[in-house]
């Protein structure tokens, strides 16, 4: 049950203006920020909690993370139980709601189930926005069949990441799948990728015709296309066309920045990903082809990500990580913080990645009206985001749509 909640004396984080605001009063009534004020009253009946010498913050937001990959072998869920995958899935979605993410984006592979499941309470998880199965071409990022298998099977059930798709007739259908079941984006494959068996990282995929139709009918349900991309030719293709986020994009160039400032597009560099296979790849299941495409990325990703802060590109934050290396999810904040300022890293997995899911001004920042997807946490995560990056130690409570779902304060 929800509550009606006054947090007292906080330092309260503002990602917009990237400063602390202290002695502030924040109350909380239901699922939404009523007021924030330094001289609120309590309302009669409210649970005051004495937040002094802690910092009350917006929940986090990843922008890619995908919930069903509970191995870095890709290819093999296609050939799981649902029913084993959606139960890995949910055990992985609470564990990343007490990381602090109380939102993520799944570009691939998350269903209406998954959402539903969370919605409802049945799971306890981040606030979903998924974007279904992403759409590949024959022999694309998203088609995991090795070179010696000709047979594809399609079925709804199979908690495959991808669907293949190929001509303009077919990736329109393959669209209006996806949005018909209730989509917040549709995700697809603009180059070669890590994971998968038969493509190239610097190869382009889905020709311009096939890339517009899929905007086209993104944009006619309201909702956007998300592009995975690799190099600037891939990434250029898919910004010309209208693609509205680019996923990854290590081997971006100058006229790609140029791009996504002039169509206010998005970047969402997942750097953790890459230096975790490195590391343990091998581990969870990862190929030998795909560790073998992963160090051509690895090193250019904080070179892309350094250029994209200074052009101005909207930044959001992305983990990307399979299977048991998901754990790691919080790291791609130090990667991030050595080379950009805390602020800069933080508005990327708050108020810019809310912009990003069409949601500004109610995720994403403490403010009236917005939803109550709050953290506190000792310490000040914009000197040091090594607060935010041990939970255990310092995250001391997070309350979801104004529900509480871990509380170390009174613990």
């Amino acid at each position: 049950m929800t509550e009606t909640v006054l947090f007292d004396r906080a330092a309260v984080l503002d990602p917009v203006a990237g400063v602390l605001v202290r002695g502030q009063r924040v109350l909380v009534r239901g699922e939404a920020i009523a007021a924030v004020g330094a001289d609120l009253a309590a309302p009669e009946g409210a649970r005051v909690i004495d937040l002094a010498g802690k910092t009350l913050m917006p929940g986090l937001i990843d922008c890619h993370a995908h919930v069903n990959a509970h191995s870095a072998n890709l290819a093999g869920l296609a050939d799981e139980s649902p029913a084993y995958v959606a139960l890995k899935a949910a055990k992985e979605m609470r564990e990343m709601l007490h990381r602090g993410f109380t939102t993520v984006r799944d570009p691939g592979g998350a269903d209406f189930g998954l959402y539903e499941a969370v919605a409802e309470g049945v799971v306890e998880g981040p606030r979903l926005y998924f974007g279904g199965k992403a759409l590949s071409q024959t022999g694309g990022h998203g088609d995991g069949r090795p070179r010696g298998r000709s047979v594809r099977e399609e079925h709804q059930c199979c908690p495959d990441l991808s669907t293949v798709c190929d001509g303009v007739d077919e990736v329109r259908r393959a669209a209006r799948e996806q949005l018909r079941t209730g989509a917040f984006h549709v995700k697809i494959m603009l180059s070669g990728g890590v994971a998968s068996p038969t493509d190239r990282v610097d190869s382009t995929q889905f020709s311009i015709e096939e890339i517009r139709a899929i905007v086209e009918e993104a944009e006619a349900a309201n909702r956007y296309v998300a592009g995975h991309a690799y190099t600037a030719r891939a990434i250029n293709r898919g910004l010309a066309a209208g693609v509205r986020s680019i996923e990854h994009g290590n081997l971006l160039d100058e006229t790609s920045l140029e791009l996504f400032l002039e169509h206010d597009a998005f970047l969402v560099p997942t750097l953790v990903t890459y230096q975790r296979m490195a590391v343990e790849g091998a581990a969870h299941g990862l190929p030998s082809g795909s560790l073998a495409k992963n160090t051509v990325v690895l090193e250019a990703g904080l070179r892309a990500l350094e250029s994209a802060h200074k052009a101005g590109v909207n930044l959001c934050y992305g983990s990307d990580l399979l299977g048991g290396m998901r754990r790691h999810q919080l790291e791609e904040l130090t990667i991030r913080g050595a080379v950009l300022p805390a602020a800069d890293v933080i508005r990327s997995a708050t108020v810019t990645a809310a912009r990003l899911l069409g949601e500004e001004g109610r995720l994403g920042r403490i403010v009236p009206g917005a939803l109550a997807d709050l953290l506190v946490v000792d310490g000040d995560p914009l000197a040091d985001l090594n607060v935010l990056t041990d939970p255990e130690r310092n995250l001391n409570l997070i309350m979801q749509g104004g529900k509480v779902k871990a509380d170390r304060l009174h613990s």
